[in-house]
């Protein structure tokens, strides 16, 4: 039993790191999405059954892959619909291994070289509906669930779900083929795409549930993808702006969390445990995409500006947020949302002070997307802080307590609101 529990977190672990390239990997093999995840599903399962008994294998990816290749002929079998491609899969001897993973697979157009960047392209083809689009490959390549997928698009799960299903079903309806696209092609998916491993990576940054308030697995692998893009669209402004706010924003993962895992807060951070690469890489990205834009930068162009402006930061009361506030404006314009209002709150607040922020804040209010997101009350809460009014702070940061979903972040929030019913908390 003791060997148990640290094995099925192994497991865990492995699975997050390889379950996107297996399924990516399968999908390519036997053009078929839902058989492609029931089968690493399948893998996932037995590892789970085998491993607190035999152990964890040498290489757990390829033992995933292998095993996750073997029910997916199982499946094609069981349908009776063994296709050339499953025939030429069962030939294989029983012990023979699947793709080395991260292996560079077989090229497409001999620019792109990555089976989880042709899976992201197929999820994100015009045929299925923009709304489905990012949901399809959050479940795909992150590995979330349906009603992780909905706290992140602050839906509900059933609408979620339905999305998933009916993108699943034109991908087979409609033969989408297995590729990165070319000329006038790529452009129909490109701002899905981005989107996709924008979302990827955001999970990375702050898990939306779990006991880890961070995943940099994912972040790594956001990133990864992002330089790849990058690379191959070098005069596209925005595949340079995600890069640019990517690698910033990873550059103060280290400093995020202390060593027993617990989150900390931007203005507590040790700023010398940023990355400084990694800003470098950022800054030069910014100023690639600023160049492409040509004076009409996008959001993620603007995100990034605003993730500069914390990197160049020597202290917290070093911070410009003046021009941060402004970028927050900017951003409104371009790709208005709640969230983006949310935190054009907290700039002003940052800027002119707490009661301008609160204003803002209580105009969000009644907007049903924030309802049960538990960062409005948590900023709201910090306001009140600052205002003095302590008794209002302490409901509203334990409002946000009750809303938070991951395990870390929650743990932080009711520490929040003991601080403040103590007194200890100082401006």
């Amino acid at each position: 039993m003791t060997q148990t529990a640290p094995t099925h977190r192994a497991i865990e672990a492995v699975w997050r790191i390889e379950s996107a390239r297996i399924i990516a990997g399968l999908v390519r093999a036997v053009r078929d999405m839902d058989l492609a995840e029931e089968a690493c599903q399948d893998a996932f399962l037995a590892a789970l059954a085998q491993w607190p008994k035999s152990g964890i294998p040498e290489n757990p990816g390829a033992w995933l892959t292998t095993t996750a290749r073997r029910r997916a002929i199982d499946r094609i079998r069981r349908q009776r619909r063994l296709t050339p491609i499953g025939e030429e899969l069962a030939r294989r001897p029983p012990g023979a291994q699947g793709p080395d993973i991260p292996s560079i697979l077989d090229s497409i157009d001999g620019a792109v070289e990555d089976d989880v960047l042709r899976l992201i392209f197929m999820a994100c083809h015009p045929e299925i509906s923009a709304e489905a689009r990012a949901a399809i490959t959050l479940r795909l390549v992150c590995g979330l669930s349906t009603e992780e997928i909905a706290r992140a698009f602050l839906v509900s799960e059933p609408t979620i779900a339905q999305r998933i299903v009916r993108a699943k079903r034109t991908l087979v309806d409609q033969q989408i083929p297995f590729e990165v696209p070319t000329g006038q092609d790529l452009a129909p998916r490109l701002d899905s795409v981005l989107e996709a491993i924008y979302l990827l990576f955001n999970e990375g940054y702050s898990a939306t549930a779990g006991a880890e308030w961070t995943r940099p697995d994912l972040c790594a692998e956001a990133q990864r993808l992002g330089r790849m893009l990058a690379a191959m669209l070098p005069s596209e402004p925005e595949a340079q702006g995600l890069l640019a706010l990517m690698e910033l924003q990873a550059s103060r993962l280290a400093a995020r969390t202390d060593a027993e895992g617990r989150p900390i807060l931007l203005n507590d951070q040790d700023r010398s445990r940023w990355d400084q690469l990694l800003i470098r890489r950022g800054l030069a990205a910014l100023d690639r995409a600023f160049r492409c834009a040509g004076g009409e930068p996008g959001p993620y162009t603007l995100q990034a500006a605003i993730a500069a402006c914390h990197a160049l930061a020597p202290a917290p009361g070093r911070t410009d947020w003046a021009r941060i506030s402004a970028l927050y404006e900017a951003l409104m314009r371009k790709a208005p949302s709640p969230v983006v209002a949310l935190n054009h709150a907290v700039a002003v607040a940052m800027d002119r002070g707490p009661q301008a922020g609160l204003e803002l804040l209580d105009r969000l209010a009644a907007e049903p997307a924030l309802r049960s997101y538990h960062l409005l009350p948590s900023v709201r809460g910090e306001l009140l802080r600052r205002m003095g009014r302590t008794a209002e702070a302490e409901a509203e940061v334990e409002r946000a307590a009750s809303l938070a979903t991951n395990e870390r972040e929650r743990e932080l929030l009711l520490d929040r609101a003991r601080a403040i019913r103590a007194g200890d908390e100082t401006d």
